[in-house]
């Protein structure tokens, strides 16, 4: 989902400072409740994890350019149920910053549209995650109409931020680019929950390990 370079350009790239140092806020919060229920070291490891993964998402699966953005296989809900919204939410950036910084430097720009892009519905399936799934139930035993549920929403969510930057930064005029990354997005979709699925059913096989600090508590226990 990486916005290509001069999609937004300029004065209207303020815009996304903004929205980025809103996306910053929202996530020192999502940190500070993690704080809460785990301790500093869990936190780390989970975070470390979720930029690694983050990574791997962006420079080692299968990626390609359609119109004004590139189809990643950004695995966002799997980071939240394994790892938690706050080290999910951070790791996240720290993958965008990383990739940026030693592998694709011309991505640098457009850093604060790209964390937008990502954590924005981050947000709102960690929102739709809270009311939704019941607090008696571990993610671990979610089913696949949960976990579709929450990975339409997130690459959804993406779908519309590109087409929103797009739109802001060019006019509507990159109508067909748009639509056509929109299209080559619904295969993400199609194939992300069962990605979601695989990665909860292994972190179940590692049962013994819940209280470990590699997972977060949700994930093996109720609310």
């Amino acid at each position: 989902m990486h916005i290509e370079p001069g999609v937004v350009d300029g004065a209207k790239m303020v815009l996304s400072y903004g929205t980025a140092a809103a996306a910053g806020g929202i996530s020192l919060k999502l940190i500070a409740d993690d704080l809460k229920s785990h301790n500093v070291l869990s936190f780390a490891m989970r975070t470390v994890l979720a930029a690694i993964g983050t990574f791997i998402c962006f420079e080692v699966l299968p990626h390609f350019a359609v119109g004004v953005s590139e189809v990643h296989m950004i695995l966002g809900t799997t980071l939240l149920l394994i790892l938690g919204a706050g080290p999910a939410a951070l790791g996240l950036a720290l993958g965008l910053l990383i990739q940026g910084m030693f592998f694709a430097p011309t991505d640098m720009a457009m850093l604060t549209v790209n964390v937008t892009t990502l954590l924005f519905p981050l947000f709102l399936i960690h929102t739709v995650a809270k009311r939704a799934i019941p607090a008696t139930k571990a993610y671990v035993d979610l089913r696949y109409s949960d976990v579709l549920k929450l990975s339409a929403a997130y690459q959804g969510g993406i779908v519309t931020w590109v087409a929103f930057w797009a739109f802001y930064g060019q006019g509507f005029g990159v109508f067909a680019d748009v639509a056509s990354f929109g299209a080559a997005y619904m295969l993400v979709i199609a194939i992300e929950p069962l990605a979601d699925l695989g990665a909860l059913a292994l972190a179940k096989t590692l049962h013994r390990h819940k209280d470990s600090g590699l997972f977060v508590n949700r994930l093996h226990h109720a609310a």
